[in-house]
């Protein structure tokens, strides 16, 4: 204990924050305590594996995705890319690039 004091006061003189033989014991007990709690935080080892997220899709949003999407490759030909399926498409346009993004809203609270 003794030693942990002189050791603490010490490191406080060299922080330039000098404490007192009665704080330094203090500190002390409160590492020694500290030191006796068990550390109760979870490891990745621990935890159950989550199921992977399946995604709903309306029926509506998947027909309006093929329809923006059979248009745009009509008019455009192969300069259109599907980047998320049923959600955003890719499309170029001479030297510019545009990103059609699909969102359905929230149905409003009343």
């Amino acid at each position: 204990m003794e030693e942990l004091i002189k050791k603490i006061m010490v490191e406080c003189e060299e922080d330039g924050e000098p404490v007192t033989e009665v704080e330094a014991r203090e500190m002390a007990e409160m590492e020694i305590k500290a030191k006796s709690i068990k550390n109760y935080t979870t490891t990745e080892k621990n935890r159950k594996p989550k199921a992977p997220r399946t995604k709903k899709v309306a029926d509506e949003k998947k027909l309006l995705f093929q329809t923006i999407l059979t248009n745009l490759q009509e008019v455009f030909g192969e300069n259109v890319e599907v980047l998320n399926e049923n959600k955003l498409i890719f499309v170029k346009v001479g030297n510019e690039s545009f990103k059609v993004d699909i969102i359905q809203s929230r149905k409003p609270k009343k």
